[in-house]
């Protein structure tokens, strides 16, 4: 079927109790039970059930069997922050000693967690170029995955997922991709070969800005080598469930980063509209993008503006879409903040992906902590204005923009 019918009945499973067309919010901590011996089945998981919401809950479990379905995945977990997905998505394999090739133009946050990972001996290789030439540099046998994101933000670049793919494969390594950017109406990356997918479900999944959490999607396709992830060994019975298995039976359960039952509600409304606002949204990107950028002593970065070099993957893997961010290069940091507060309907806002058009001075808020060439490396300047567009009627967007750019 098609996504928005997808989004819509996908992975939904029929609520028993009343018949809610939404399964309800199940907000407790605990679930009781008629005897002892029902409750110990289900700790030592030998049948289904919930017994205590750290480690699940029929609301959270809903969200995640529909956003599995819509990733195409084998299954998924959710969690409490984007970051909780990437920090459990890799610890739950990763060993001290092991090494990570990342695409360098990534999300400052998620720089900052790999800053973190060097105290437990985890090495990160940054790449500005993620072509196999430059991989073969770079690999060496304790690179144990590699990490990227679809649309990286705010750099904006558009990675060949199934080309990255191949190449982890031929070294027998996973491929992790941070979909957030892109969402699954855009792309499913599981589809090209990418094998574990994380999201900020904060962000597009959400779409109004209310709730805070993250997912992990796995493939169930990987081969994990046992000996080489020693960390998985102990699963290995479970076959192409051990990834899964481990995350939420062992590394996320011990962790603690669960995702509340009602956040997860939140996101089982945001993804039923999900390809109708991502549609518009994009719609909408593109042609603000066009029109600043016949503004002189504006630069602007998108990726369907003639010229720009992710403009072919981007028809080819993005089904002609460039995602819902542009950037703008005011010329000085004192004219950023100018055109940045003379908006009239756009807000000042540090997330993405939210109904309404959003706009950030990244240099020093999202990239605070980072070193001036990790910034530079994501594409943030001192004159780099980040856009988050939303789903205003987009004269009214191009009216704005054009007139703080005057007025500054």
């Amino acid at each position: 079927m098609g996504f928005n019918t997808d989004g819509l009945h996908k992975g939904v499973s029929k609520e028993k109790g009343f018949g809610a067309t939404i399964t309800p919010i199940y907000q407790v901590s605990a679930f009781s039970f008629e005897d002892m011996e029902s409750l110990e089945k289900v700790f030592g998981g030998r049948t289904s059930g919930f017994a205590y919401t750290r480690i699940g809950n029929p609301t959270v479990a809903a969200f995640e069997q529909r956003i599995n379905a819509l990733e195409h995945g084998n299954g998924a977990v959710s969690t409490s922050s984007g970051m909780a997905a990437i920090s459990n998505g890799l610890l739950n394999f990763l060993s001290a000693g092991d090494e990570i090739i990342a695409s360098a133009g990534l999300y400052g946050g998620t720089i900052q967690l790999f800053t973190a990972l060097k105290q437990l001996n985890i090495k990160i290789h940054y790449t500005n170029d993620v072509s196999i030439d430059a991989l073969e540099k770079i690999f060496n046998p304790n690179v144990k995955a590699i990490f990227a994101e679809t649309i990286s933000n705010p750099s904006l670049e558009i990675i060949d997922i199934k080309e990255l793919a191949d190449y982890a494969h031929s070294k027998k390594i996973p491929l992790l991709i941070d979909n957030t950017t892109a969402t699954p109406f855009l792309v499913n990356p599981i589809d090209l070969g990418c094998d574990i997918v994380i999201h900020s479900s904060s962000k597009y999944i959400n779409g109004s800005s209310d709730s805070i959490s993250g997912v992990i999607i796995d493939s169930g396709k990987f081969k994990w080598d046992f000996e080489k992830y020693p960390a998985l060994s102990g699963y290995k019975m479970f076959g192409n469930f051990a990834y899964l298995v481990r995350l939420r039976k062992d590394s996320w359960a011990s962790f603690g980063s669960c995702l509340s039952p009602f956040n997860a509600y939140l996101n089982i409304i945001g993804l039923e509209t999900l390809g109708l606002r991502m549609e518009r949204i994009c719609n909408n990107a593109k042609l603000l993008a066009q029109a600043l950028n016949q503004i002189q002593g504006i630069t602007v970065n998108y990726p369907l503006l003639e010229g720009n070099r992710y403009s072919e993957i981007a028809k080819k893997e993005l089904k002609g879409f460039g995602g819902g961010i542009l950037t703008l290069r005011a010329g000085s940091r004192e004219k950023a903040f100018k055109i940045i507060n003379s908006l009239k309907t756009v807000t000042i806002a540090s997330n993405i992906g939210d109904v309404r058009t959003l706009v950030i001075y990244p240099a020093t808020t999202l990239y605070l902590h980072n070193t001036v060439e990790e910034m530079n490396s994501a594409g943030v300047f001192d004159d780099t204005i980040r856009i988050s567009v939303g789903i205003e009627d987009i004269e009214d967007l191009i009216a704005d923009f054009k007139s703080a750019i005057e007025s500054a």
